[in-house]
């Protein structure tokens, strides 16, 4: 009696043990993984040297959203239609009215880097606006601002103007034209009024949609939803700045509704923390959902976690872009781009540093998540403790990966049961650690740190460790 006993206590205790664990099924497909790993303007320095996209490269990022390109107006040289098309009165039927010199080097050293540009037609943002405008002011003839976007696209896609053919797919019309008002004094992207932004919108998307059908058109690189609180509403005693932000999302979609603008791709921004972006980013989804732009894509082209210098390459940072990362793959995001991937100094420069022009802690993040996105598929996941993140990936074929980010304030055990599969390689990032392969599968995992688990089927089934 008393060994039968133990033995029933000894199957209640192993028993007890799986149902604690976090059970990891490789074999449960879910979805893909999506590519929520791209940047912003690339690391370009000394106006026409591209030798750093090659970190690029090698971390399989997939999308380098154009805006703000080397700084101020572009530089006067990259991207923005002033900057590629120089005089407005000019033919915009001819060649010669163009000037792709340096466009061309960059988004060449991406083609051949193997990142797809995600072209922002439009201007950089001029932050001292209250001083003097000068380039974001509306277009004083739509339609043919329309026209050479046209033929911008026709020569980085169809070889005009001895061009290219990169089938680039994304082109997105103006950023952020809602930020601020101008009784505010805070206009950095569009001195205009929103109805004369949306008047632009309704003239070059449906131009533009009409003559490449077959690529994405949309926009409109939303300021934020700040204003929104945990359950989907205007959170109350936010900033009007904040309010007007939702208030012309709301609007947009209205008319956008009513006028039937094509929208291929909505794109929204957040600075917000991890989980607050994530929930920002659902509202957009489901507020797209409900004006029926259903098809719509949900675009968070640029994102980072609370920026301050004071994060500015440390593992604090590293872990919440992971966290981030990690959160628009598990929610209806469907690409994103982090802000940004500039050779700079400055809080908004999270990947490379401009002094040794070498990559800061959070760049290894995205060596990570390329594991996932070579796999492939993204698997199911058991739900963990506030601030743990998860994502699981599998290639159908017996190899997988999960990658777990920490920023709970506390440390985490590590305790999965993966069924079939085993743990072939551990990295790790942390305070002594960058992507760093360790012996075994930490027993916990400290705050601010972020571990990639590498497996395969058909080994001795294993709860962790290799």
């Amino acid at each position: 009696m008393k060994k039968t006993f133990l033995a029933l206590i000894s199957i209640l205790l192993a028993s007890f043990t799986l149902l604690s664990q976090h059970r990891i099924d490789f074999d449960r497909i879910t979805g893909e993984i999506k590519p929520v790993n791209g940047v912003g303007q690339p690391p370009i320095y000394s106006y026409d040297n591209t030798s750093m996209f090659h970190y690029l490269k090698e971390a399989g990022i997939p999308y380098s959203r154009l805006h703000d390109v080397g700084g101020p107006y572009g530089m006067n040289i990259y991207v923005d239609i002033p900057n590629v098309f120089r005089d407005f009165d000019a033919d915009e039927n001819d060649p010669a009215s163009y000037d792709f010199a340096f466009t061309d080097i960059l988004m060449k050293g991406l083609a051949d880097n193997g990142v797809e540009p995600y072209y922002r037609l439009g201007v950089t943002i001029e932050n001292a606006q209250y001083v003097k405008a000068y380039r974001i002011f509306p277009p004083k003839d739509y339609a043919k601002w329309a026209r050479i976007c046209e033929h911008i696209i026709m020569h980085y896609n169809e070889g005009w103007a001895d061009g290219f053919h990169m089938g680039v797919s994304h082109w997105e019309i103006w950023n952020e034209p809602e930020n601020g008002r101008l009784e505010y004094k805070e206009n950095m992207m569009w001195a205009g009024t929103w109805e004369q932004y949306m008047d632009l919108y309704g003239t070059v998307a449906p131009y533009l949609k009409a003559r490449f059908p077959h690529l994405k058109i949309g926009g409109y690189g939303s300021s934020g939803f700040y204003a929104i609180d945990g359950k989907g509403v205007k959170a109350a005693n936010v900033s009007p700045r904040f309010e007007y932000f939702v208030d012309c999302f709301l609007e947009f979609l209205e008319r956008a509704r009513k006028e039937k603008w094509p929208l291929d791709f909505f794109s929204a921004h957040s600075y917000a923390d991890p989980a607050t972006a994530v929930r920002q980013m659902e509202y957009a989804r489901k507020t797209l959902d409900k004006y029926g732009f259903k098809d719509t894509e949900l675009s968070v082209n640029e994102w980072l976690p609370e920026p301050g210098m004071e994060k500015l390459n440390t593992v604090q940072q590293a872990a919440e872009i992971a966290a981030e990362m990690i959160g628009f793959q598990n929610s209806r995001v469907d690409d994103a781009e982090i802000y940004d991937a500039k050779v700079r100094d400055g809080m908004y420069a999270p990947l490379f540093d401009c002094l040794t022009f070498k990559p800061r802690k959070a760049y290894y993040t995205f060596l990570m998540f390329n594991e996932l996105r070579k796999l492939g598929k993204a698997v199911a996941l058991p739900k963990t403790d506030e601030g743990i993140y998860l994502c699981g990936a599998a290639d159908g074929n017996g190899k997988a990966a999960l990658m777990v980010s920490n920023i709970s304030g506390k440390s985490w055990k590590m305790d999965f049961s993966f069924g079939k599969y085993k743990v072939t390689e551990v990295r790790l990032l942390d305070e002594g650690h960058l992507n760093d392969t360790i012996d075994s599968v930490p027993g916990f995992l400290g705050n601010w740190s972020v571990c990639l688990l590498l497996l395969e089927k058909g080994m001795t089934p294993t709860s962790a460790g290799l």
